[in-house]
């Protein structure tokens, strides 16, 4: 398996691994024009023939705060580390861009903690950050997990 940046021709695939998991009320959606839109934000991970199998962005709010975003796998690759890489790949990603802290909405929480994350308040997070959620079909029923891992130096 290889890491890389995504390039163009990976949003189609980025859009479907996420698809997948929206449809299950897993994620949220995200159209096309989101993914090329969000193109730079993102990395995958391809299998040996060059299939995507999983995805993750880092999706800058503020000068030291990021979140987490569209972290997939594809289904039958599941249980095999791709995601705990990925995710370790979007961490070093946030160090680099100088972030000190790293949030996530999700309904994994015992994935991320084995990251370092912890759980807070979702109501801690600036309101810059629910941007997003007003256009979530759950906004006003959210029960995603909000989850914070604060970055030291390396």
């Amino acid at each position: 398996m290889m890491l890389r940046y995504a390039q163009t021709v990976d949003a189609e695939a980025i859009c479907s691994l996420i698809t997948y998991y929206a449809e299950r009320g897993l994620m949220l959606h995200r159209s096309m024009e989101s993914a090329y839109n969000a193109l730079r934000e993102f990395q995958v991970a391809s299998d040996d023939n060059g299939q995507i199998v999983g995805c993750v962005a880092v999706d800058i709010f503020w000068s030291d705060l990021a979140e987490v975003k569209s972290l997939a796998v594809a289904p039958d690759m599941v249980g095999q580390g791709i995601g705990g890489r990925l995710l370790s790949a979007a961490i070093e990603d946030a160090r680099r861009m100088g972030v000190r802290r790293l949030f996530t909405l999700t309904y994994e929480q015992a994935f991320f903690q084995r990251q370092g994350f912890e759980v807070i308040d979702r109501h801690d997070l600036p309101e810059k950050v629910w941007r997003e959620c007003l256009a979530c079909s759950k906004s006003e029923a959210c029960d995603e997990i909000a989850m914070m891992l604060v970055l030291t130096d390396p």
